[in-house]
């Protein structure tokens, strides 16, 4: 948001539009990279939960080779295709040099992005989710910083905000790193890096389908930019600002997610099943409660929001159409979220792929090209489809967890 907020005070559209092109690309990434750490937090969730110190030493080990590899791999193949990604997402001809400008600069920093995220797996997974809040909120700031200074002082429009957001992700990742030296919070021996095929199965059994789910929901908001980005540069600018407000707001569905796998992994793994469950409903009502707050209060602000991040009268009209439709996302969102939480801590991602690629085929693509299609004078339609798709999620998620309930009674 600092990205799309100091770009909106120093440049006009094009570059608002390819920060908030580049940058969606590169949260695709991330909620990618985050799913597959789960796998990771859950094992060593349970792992700690049965109180088993071998085995936490050695899911934490192969989920750092794992990502290693991972890494290295993204980032190669990320710079090898950067221009075609850019021409997929069908980026407005006068944004494109820059959005490959400020992808190619944060493709290097994908190692960064990827260090910081397993750290931060690994803390979560033994129940601290401070630290990297506080890794988190360090980088943060110098990232505002150096946007300021790039953009503001030295113009460099959207590759300032590209090597401001690099810096900050390699601080966080040292920052983390001393404080794991320094704390010992985890003992590691050569021997827990090597490569052990069951652990390293289960980590991928837990992970992929949540990355496959998140990637599918990030496409999915992808395609819908390009349907925006099809109606010109305005249009383009204005969906991409909202975006980022709303991918702020989801962080706390996207919390109590990691909330609900981590602390009921940890249950699972002792054998509290109903505290397990009671986390999934304290965690609902939590992020459905604020979700309301949200959908409501923005049905008030949603314009004056829209103002922070540019000064064109078209782009702010067309945002605030956008917003004040979309938020209501907010409240339905954080059910399948928080029931996506719950059955990864039990193993079983796969339901929460299932249900996010349901939705996101039957109702979040088809409705948003639609509603650009029929409504072509405003974006309100258009954000209907991100809450009636995950309307059908909720109601996925609640058919699963009646039916597991039902499953295990009877066992």
């Amino acid at each position: 948001m600092a990205d799309l907020f100091l770009a909106g005070q120093f440049n006009g559209a094009a570059v608002i539009s390819a920060v908030s092109i580049g940058s969606q690309v590169m949260h695709m990434l991330t909620v990618i990279i985050v799913g597959l750490a789960m796998g990771g937090t859950v094992l060593i969730g349970q792992a700690v939960g049965a109180c088993d110190i071998k085995r936490t030493s050695k899911v934490t080990g192969n989920t750092i080779t794992l990502f290693l590899i991972f890494s290295v791999l993204a980032t190669i193949l990320l710079l090898a295709t950067c221009r075609e990604i850019v021409s997929l997402v069908s980026t407005p001809p006068e944004s494109v040099d820059q959005t490959v400008s400020y992808l190619k600069i944060c493709f290097f920093g994908i190692p960064f992005i990827v260090a910081y995220n397993v750290i931060a797996s690994i803390y979560r997974g033994m129940g601290d989710s401070k630290s990297p809040m506080i890794f988190v909120i360090i980088a943060c700031t110098i990232n505002i910083i150096l946007d300021y200074i790039f953009m503001g002082v030295f113009g460099m429009q959207a590759e300032g905000a590209a090597i401001a957001t690099v810096i900050a992700q390699a601080v966080s990742v040292i920052i983390s790193l001393i404080a794991i030296v320094k704390t010992r919070s985890l003992k590691l021996t050569k021997k827990d890096f090597k490569i052990e095929h069951a652990v390293m199965s289960a980590i991928l059994k837990i992970g992929v389908p949540v990355a496959c789910q998140d990637g599918f929901i990030q496409i999915s908001f992808i395609v819908i930019t390009i349907i925006a980005n099809r109606r010109g540069v305005n249009v383009a600018a204005a969906v991409g600002i909202v975006e980022k407000i709303i991918c702020f707001l989801f962080l706390i569905p996207s919390s109590m997610l990691s909330s609900i796998s981590a602390i009921a992994a940890q249950n699972i793994g002792a054998g509290y099943h109903d505290r397990a469950r009671h986390t999934l409903y304290a965690g609902t009502a939590i992020a459905v409660g604020i979700g309301a707050i949200f959908a409501i209060t923005f049905q008030f602000i949603s314009q004056p929001v829209i103002s922070l991040f540019t000064r064109d009268e078209i782009v702010i009209t067309f945002g605030t159409q956008y917003l004040r439709s979309y938020v209501t996302d907010c409240v339905l969102a954080a059910i399948h979220f928080c029931f996506s939480g719950y059955f990864t801590a039990m193993g079983k991602s796969i339901i929460s792929f299932i249900h996010n690629s349901i939705s996101i085929i039957l109702i979040r693509i088809p409705g948003a090209y639609l509603a650009s299609r029929l409504w072509p004078e405003t974006l309100f339609p258009m954000g209907c489809a991100a809450p009636l798709g995950s309307l059908l999620s909720a109601l996925i998620c609640l058919g699963a967890y009646l039916w597991l309930r039902k499953k295990s009674v009877q066992h």
